[in-house]
């Protein structure tokens, strides 16, 4: 589930990025919050269900 809301962040950031040119803050934002989610889900692991 994180990594899925990772990818999705990263799209929108690399959409911000190159299409609609939002503020640098904003995408750095959007970054950081992808990059987060991303080591949360490998530091998790696969939990068993």
């Amino acid at each position: 589930m994180l990594g899925i809301i990772a990818v999705i962040l990263v799209v929108l950031w690399l959409l911000g990025f190159f299409a609609f040119h939002i503020t640098a803050a904003a995408i750095h934002i959007i970054l950081v919050v992808a990059l987060v989610l991303v080591v949360l889900h490998f530091l998790r692991g696969r939990s068993a269900i």
